[in-house]
Order: structure tokens, then sequence, then C-alpha cells
């Protein structure tokens, strides 16, 4: 059982590390996602390049790449721990080491030189394996902000800002509430060229239409 207690988190940053965006658009469309739009390999950029087939299969994936491992943390590797839920630092820390290494993985995959996506659905996907009513929280602050701003990148900020309060609100757990302000701080770093964007006036709208 300890080889699986410790081969998780490699594994979780292996997976995370998996650029769906790039798979999906080479194999499916024949398209090299990083060549077009802003070159990022999220569902974003799959919407203007790939259209809304692609976009909603390059978010499912991306969501899995932090859901499947953090799930199995959580539901099955609890049993080692003898966890009564989150109140036990051991468990919390370990699920929070394999929720950080597959949202690492995705922003710094070691298949595109340490580049990789923004890491909001990867992000969402480890949140919804922890805390269903947090996740969702956080998709109604996202859907509202996107709805009246028209900007993601502006949406994923504040909904990880809002995550991150509700994690400790919910849960109390001191390593959970510092995986969620982690996670705000890298969505933050990975959203640096539209945080200027949005500055100068000139960052992309959401858009449901390809090549817009």
């Amino acid at each position: 059982m300890n080889m699986y207690i410790i081969g998780l988190p490699i594994l979780a940053f292996l997976f995370g590390s998996i650029p769906f965006g790039l798979v999906i658009g080479h194999f499916f469309y024949r398209t090299d996602i990083t060549k077009h739009g802003s070159g990022n390999i999220g569902a974003m950029n799959a919407m203007r390049t790939l259209g809304a087939k692609g976009a909603v299969a390059v978010l499912l994936l991306d969501t899995l790449k932090g859901f499947i491992p953090v799930f199995i943390a959580v539901h099955i590797f609890a049993k080692y721990f003898n966890a009564n839920g989150f109140n036990d630092p051991a468990f919390a820390r370990y699920v929070t080491l394999v929720a950080a290494l597959a949202i690492i993985g995705h922003c710094f995959s070691p298949w595109l030189r340490f580049k990789g996506g923004k890491g909001v659905a990867t992000g969402f996907g480890s949140i919804l394996a922890i805390s269903w009513p947090v996740a969702l929280i956080a998709l109604i602050a996202w859907t509202i902000v996107a709805a009246s701003t028209r900007y993601s990148s502006l949406s994923s900020m504040l909904a990880c800002i809002v995550a991150a309060v509700t994690l400790w609100l919910l849960t109390y757990s001191p390593w959970l509430t510092a995986w969620g302000l982690f996670i705000t701080l890298l969505i933050i770093y990975t959203h640096r060229d539209n945080l200027n964007r949005l500055r100068n006036g000139t960052e992309h709208r959401i858009s449901l239409s390809k090549g817009s």
C-alpha cells in the first residue's frame, strides 16, 4: 500500500501533464492548437480554434485530470490514514499534495517544455473531488462574472478566490485553505498576460463561435 500512496502524487503530476488540447487538436482536427488563437491548450482557446465540440472535449478531459487522482486520494486512500475527514492533518496534507501536483503538471507540462494551460479546469476538477459544494459555489461565481463581463480570465480568477474562502468556511481545514490560496495565486500567475490585456482593454471576450 505504501507504494500506491507514494505513486499517486507522481501519477497525478503525469496525468495532469497530458496536453489534451494539443492531443485532440492533432488527432481529430489536424490542428496544432498552440499555433492558433492565444496558443493556450485550454478549453477557451480550443473553442476559438477547434469549435464547440473540441472545446467541450478538452474541458471535460482537463477537469478529469484534477478530479480522478484527487477522488482516489479522498475516497480510497482515506482508509490508509484512518482519517475522519479533513480534520486529520496528515490526510489533508496528502490530498492537497495530490491536487497540487495535478494542477502543476497541467500548468508546467514536461511534454510542452514545462509550459501548459491556465489550470482552471484541472483546479475545478480537484475542488469537485474534495468538496462538491465548494465547486458548485465557485462555478456559480464564475457564471455570474462571465455572464456580466464575458471575460473568462476575470471569471476564473475571481472564482478561485471564492473557492479559497469557501474551502475555509465549509471545512475549517488549514491545509485545504492553504491549497485554495495556492491555486488562486497560481492561476493569477498563469493569467498574467490576461491581466495586462484587461488593463489595456484588449482582452478576448467569451465567444461561442469558432475563430472569434
